[in-house]
Parts: C-alpha cells; sequence; structure tokens
C-alpha cells in the first residue's frame, strides 16, 4: 500500500514562494511518475506539473517558469518549488504516483493520491 503525505503548504503573498513536498511510503517504486494538481475553490481539479523516472518535465502553461518539479528518489520525496505566486494561484495542492510509465497528465491516470495541502496568496 502506498501512502502520499504533502507538506508545506501555507499563506504567502503575491510574488513570495513556497515549496511543497511529497513523502510516499510503503510499496514504492523509484521509477514512478509523480504529479501535482490543484483544486480551488468551485473549480475542477487541474493538471500542474509531472516528472517521470528519468527526470523528464511537464508543466501546465499557466505556472511554467514559476514552478519546478523535483524528485529524490532515495528519499522517495517529490517537490514542487512554487516562485513568483499569484492570487489564482490559490488552491489544494495533491501529490499523485501512477504506475503509467512517461509523462502523465490526467489525473485519472493516477492511482495513488495525498491528502492535500492548502496554498492561499493573498494580493
Amino acid at each position: 500500500q502506498v501512502q502520499l503525505v504533502e507538506s508545506g503548504g501555507g499563506l504567502v503573498q503575491a510574488g513570495g514562494s513556497l515549496r511543497l513536498s511529497c513523502a510516499a511510503t510503503g510499496r514504492t517504486l523509484v521509477s514512478n511518475t509523480m504529479g501535482w494538481f490543484r483544486q480551488a475553490p468551485g473549480k475542477e481539479r487541474e493538471f500542474v506539473a509531472t516528472i517521470d523516472w528519468i527526470g523528464t518535465t511537464h508543466y501546465a502553461d499557466s505556472v511554467k517558469g514559476r514552478f519546478t518539479i523535483s524528485r529524490d528518489g532515495a528519499k522517495n520525496t517529490a517537490y514542487l518549488q512554487m516562485n513568483n505566486l499569484k492570487p489564482e494561484d490559490t488552491a489544494v495542492y495533491y501529490c499523485a504516483r501512477t504506475y503509467r510509465p512517461g509523462l502523465v497528465f490526467r489525473d485519472l491516470d493516477y492511482q495513488h493520491w495525498g491528502q492535500g495541502t492548502q496554498v492561499t496568496v493573498s494580493s
């Protein structure tokens, strides 16, 4: 059983930075693709970023150039560095893990999810 635990959310002013962490425990494989998604109030969950096992990454256009996804295989942990945050980045952020190879963009293709961490950006 894989468990994902996010941390690092909080309240920050526009232009500030936060670093989210996602620690995986249980039966984990370094080769799994990881992803970050977010859901704002009243909106559907949306893709933010994904990273495959060799470190190839892909980002949503809305965060490209501001967010960086990374992973530490030895620690079974994925990260999302968020810089130049904007009020529209306010959402609950979820990390997810999939057994599908390569870059994975659809939330339906992920099998394991964390509980989410709130990110609030004030203007």
